[in-house]
Formats: structure tokens, sequence, C-alpha cells
């Protein structure tokens, strides 16, 4: 190994490194905090300068990580948030933590991840190992960093290192953090992971190294794709137990209860998040280069973008049965977030579920006690209603988008509104007004009208 390799080698194991991470977002600035913990000092660039004053005032817009954990990196004088891409001149190794979004034609948006190549070539410090952590296709650290670099004359593991560690974030997870969640690796030539291992050892508990970045990037869409597909499939299954008269969720416990052979997946009212609604795609736009056609992430893809559209078709049967239609109804979206307990709305279906409604012709609010406000897609900021059991009641019916463990299912039910439950919430509060998706909306007699045995 050359002297670059030792010396970086040397600076990580004894922590003398100074390491940065680029993006300090849900994957970003977990990472930060965690290197700082164990002792490393730690440059966090990220263009937001809103973001990088509410660090200094320790103020977390992170669920994973608190104020106060916030504070104490900052105290410790070792964490240094900056929105100046020129320090990464004194960055040792450096971690890219930034958005891979879709664009409108669903093909990869690799623009965050060249922007910071284009700063890395101005002015990485030679030897520096680089590390991609942001989802992406097989082949885009080696395309979008290693071939750009090498373009300037530098050669890879020598006078740089490259890797791939996919981000394994669970927001709210309370069980699972940057720490104690392994840590899968793939490094360029066998220095770069050598490098990469050493590094990410410092501050998580178990490390995957695996034997190329292509590796480690398939890695991640398979977790994903994984997840997309088996979500498809039960919320198929729950439209099919609607049609058949079935409650898809009694049939998905009794299932549960085979100890081998079974992993239960929930249906919902679509799907949220950047990893499960983006990342499958990342994958099918990159075989479609090798002409392979993967029918399993488009149909899956298909089926979770329906159901939306059947959140509104099952509200509409809903409001039938009280002789009442979508259009000039008033509904109430309870949630508004893409998972309970937290306030990221990426990718979040209660999105299009309101803009069906609107589009429908309905009168449509929505409480959320963490998403506070959204943009709509007019451009428009939509903020939550206040939380008023009065007002509450006033609705012609309830759509539950988000199970937040903050929402008192019981009061709610009892104010008698319709309430149509995406996520089985009310399931301990089970009463005729109550409807849930993948269970048949049964008929509720007129007063005087006739019930038939």
């Amino acid at each position: 190994m050359n002297e670059e390799y030792k010396t970086l080698l040397n600076a990580i194991e004894s922590k003398k490194a100074v390491l940065g991470v680029v993006g300090l977002g849900y994957v970003g600035l977990p990472l930060a905090v965690e290197m700082v913990k164990q002792g490393f000092t730690v440059v966090g660039i990220d263009l937001d300068v809103d973001k990088i004053e509410r660090i200094y005032r320790g103020e977390s817009y992170i669920t994973d990580i608190s104020s106060e954990e916030l504070a104490a990196c900052i105290d410790t004088g070792r964490f240094k948030p900056t929105t100046d891409y020129s320090m990464l001149a004194v960055i040792d190794a450096v971690s890219i933590c930034v958005p891979t979004p879709l664009s409108e034609n669903q093909d990869p948006d690799t623009s965050y991840i060249t922007m910071v190549v284009d700063q890395l070539k101005r002015f990485m410090k030679r030897g520096a190992l680089i590390t991609l952590e942001s989802t992406t296709y097989p082949g885009t650290t080696e395309e979008l960093i290693q071939g750009e670099m090498e373009r300037l004359g530098y050669k890879v593991g020598q006078d740089f290192f490259l890797c791939f560690s996919p981000e394994r974030v669970d927001p709210s997870n309370s069980r699972f953090n940057t720490r104690n969640t392994p840590k899968v690796i793939g490094g360029t030539t066998e220095a770069c992971l050598k490098l990469g291992e050493a590094l990410y050892s410092q501050y998580v508990e178990t490390v995957v190294p695996v034997s190329s970045p292509k590796v480690a990037e398939m890695s991640k869409l398979l977790e994903n794709t994984f997840r997309s597909v088996n979500i498809a499939f039960v919320n198929e299954m729950a439209m099919m137990c609607d049609r058949m008269g079935i409650d898809v969720w009694e049939v998905i416990n009794a299932a549960a209860t085979k100890p081998f052979g079974f992993m239960p997946f929930y249906p919902g009212p679509g799907i949220g998040g950047h990893c499960i609604p983006l990342d499958p795609m990342y994958l099918s736009w990159k075989a479609k280069g090798y002409r392979f056609y993967s029918k399993f992430i488009e149909l899956a893809q298909s089926t979770n973008d329906n159901m939306p559209y059947y959140v509104i078709n099952k509200t509409a049967t809903i409001l039938n049965e009280y002789a009442k239609s979508v259009k000039r109804s008033k509904i109430l979206l309870l949630g508004m977030a893409y998972k309970p307990d937290i306030s990221d709305l990426r990718e979040s279906p209660g999105l299009e579920v309101y803009e069906l409604f609107k589009e429908n012709g309905a009168a449509v609010d929505y409480y959320d006690p963490y998403a506070t406000s959204f943009m709509n897609k007019q451009g428009e900021t939509v903020r939550s209603i206040e939380y008023d059991l009065s007002a509450f009641s006033r609705y012609d019916c309830m759509v539950l988008i988000t199970n937040h463990s903050r929402f008192d299912y019981g009061t709610i039910a009892s104010l008698g509104v319709p309430i149509l439950d995406t996520r089985n919430a009310f399931k301990a509060h089970a009463k005729p007004h109550i409807y849930k998706i993948g269970h048949s909306v049964q008929h509720i007699p007129e007063p005087g009208e006739a019930v038939l045995a």
C-alpha cells in the first residue's frame, strides 16, 4: 500500500482524521452526530443556511436526533457545520449523503451527486477517502465519481480512495440507529475497501464488506424492492378481500402465526418515504440499459401508485351509504406524514389523496401533530387544522392516513363521524361507522328498513 493509504489509515485509527458529511438531512445529520460522539472532528456541509444556523443553536430538525444530543455535539467544538464547500480541502474522509430523487419521467436524478463531485474536483485533499451513501443505481460510484476524478489525472486506490456504503435509516425506529445497524460497504480497490472498513468500524458496530461498489449499490436496491413488491402484493390482496367480503387484516394476522416461511406485510393508502417509492425505479431504469425489463418492479410500482385512487373510491362508497357524494363533502384527513410519529412528508401517499379529493370537488382539511404544513400542487401552503373534537364532529367523513400514536382513537371513534381507516388503527374500537381498507363496506340499514336474515 502507498504512503497516502498508510497516512490515512493511521489518521483514522488514531481518530485524528477530519471527517466530512455532505448533506445534513435524515441520513447525514445522524451520521455526523455519531462520528462526533466517537471522538472525530467533523465538517458538515449543507447549502441550506437555515439548517446550519439551527445546528449551531442546537435545534434538531431530525426526529432521531434530540436537540440536547445535537447541542452536546456542538459544545465539543468538534462539529463544524458550514455551507462552504472549500472546507473539503481539509477533510480526510467524506461521506456523501445527498438526495437522489426521480425526474417527472421516473428517471434517476443524480444532479446532487454531480454537484458534489464538481466541488470535490475543485477542493478535494489528495489521498482522501470518498464514500457515497446516497441510494442510486449499480455503477454510479464508478461512473459519476471514479470516472470524473480519474479524468483529472487522479488514480483510484493511490491518489484517492472510493467506496459505496448504502444508508440504512429508518426514521423514528427506537431500536435501530446509525451505530447498531449493520453497514454494507464496497470498495473500488482492495485499499479502498480496507480504508472504508477501518473508518466505518470506528462508529458502526458491524461492517459488512462486499466485493465491489456495484454489489453494495445493488444490495440497497434489493432491500427496498423486496419491500415494494411485497407491499404491492398485500395491497392487491386487500383490494381482492374487499371485493370478496373478507377482512384482509384478520387474514394477515392468521397467516402471521406460521413460525416459518411467512413475513407479514400490511396494506395502506400507498407508499411513502425516500426509499420504497424511488429505489426500485432506479433499478428498473438501469436494467433497461441491459435490455432487461423487470415486470415485478413495474407491476409493484403501478399497484402501489393506485392505492390513493382506491382510497378515494372507498370513501365514495362509504359516503354513498349516507346518501352523500365526494363532491361538496367535508373530508378530514387524519395524518399526512408517510409513517407514524414523524414529520417526514417525502412521497407521502396522503399528499396524493389530498389532491384527488380536491379534484373530485371535496372540501378537504387535514390534521397532523407532526407535519404541520405542506405545499400543494399549485405551490400554495396548506396547513394542518388545530386539534378540535367539536370541529372534527362536523365533517362528513374522516380518512386515517397516518397511524400516529398521539391520536386518541377511542375519542375520535366516539364522535360518530364515518371513518375510513387505512391502517387498521381503530381495530380496538370497532363500530358500524368505522370502515377499513381490505374489507367490504357493510350496508347501514335505514330506520325502519327490513334487515334480511
